[in-house]
């Protein structure tokens, strides 16, 4: 006997009020947003840092996973704030249709298309600042000077030769441009084992392009919070099926107990 086909769950869309771009939470958001990507980047350095294998391929697979579950722990994680947004605006609704009052305020903090992006762009613009300075300021770095060997020490004092070793005692300090490189670097720390450090070319146009590649998570944070949409649908679907289903049940417990008729008595 053919099974029958089950019948598709049709989605319940409830209707919301949306809110503004920015509201009384944006600011708190930004900087929670900021402390999840400090704590990233030290989860992505200590881990790429032990990526050290000569397989390229393996390499960058590897790099290329870690940047993948990071940008997936982003999205994910702004799913509910998305999906907590859009609920507030259902309540709102609600309220607006028995004609309850409600502040501008109450409303700000519903869904609004914008408020992910914009409050993961606000707890980026630290990192973006540091790499649009870098990327302005960005030369192809070259091979240092090393060390003056210690059997040439004794001739330092010699006025024929003492001129052409002062280059090795020649101290330079940490430049801004090497702070910022520093910083930068270690944000980016997949992309930068994908490169490797012997690419020298390969470096700088990563360092030109630091400022987009700083701006994925934040890509990442905002689609996951216009996410809470269809969040709020799938949890009213759910829902809505779970009620046909116990309708269901106790129709089939009520015609059981009619079709099994009153008990007869002893």
């Amino acid at each position: 006997m053919a099974k029958q086909t089950k019948k598709p769950v049709k989605p319940v869309v409830k209707p919301f009020l949306t809110g503004s771009p920015m509201d009384e939470r944006t600011w708190s958001g930004a900087l929670s947003f900021f402390g999840v990507i400090l704590m990233v980047t030290v989860m992505t350095f200590l881990v790429c840092s032990m990526i050290t294998m000569k397989n390229d391929i393996i390499r960058v697979g590897l790099c290329v996973a870690v940047e993948l579950l990071v940008l997936f722990i982003l999205y994910n994680s702004a799913i509910g704030r998305g999906a907590e947004g859009v609920a507030r605006g259902e309540i709102l609704y609600q309220r607006q249709e028995k004609g309850q009052p409600f502040s501008d305020s109450e409303k700000a903090v519903c869904f609004h298309p914008l408020k992910g992006y914009l409050m993961a762009l606000l707890g980026s613009i630290p990192f973006l600042i540091c790499a649009i300075l870098l990327a302005v300021t960005a030369h192809r770095q070259t091979t240092t000077i090393g060390t003056l060997p210690s059997w040439l020490s004794a001739y330092q004092r010699r006025s024929d030769i003492g001129d052409a070793l002062v280059a090795y005692t020649t101290q330079t300090g940490l430049t801004m441009e090497d702070i910022l490189r520093l910083i930068v670097r270690i944000l980016i720390m997949p992309f930068v084992s994908m490169v490797g450090a012997e690419n020298r070319d390969g470096l700088l146009l990563l360092e030109r392009l630091s400022p987009l590649i700083l701006l994925l998570p934040a890509c990442a944070y905002g689609t996951g919070y216009l996410q809470g949409r269809q969040e709020r649908t799938r949890i009213h679907t759910g829902i809505a099926e779970s009620n046909r289903k116990r309708v269901r049940r106790e129709k089939k417990a009520r015609k059981a107990r009619v079709a099994k008729g009153p008990e007869q008595l002893n």
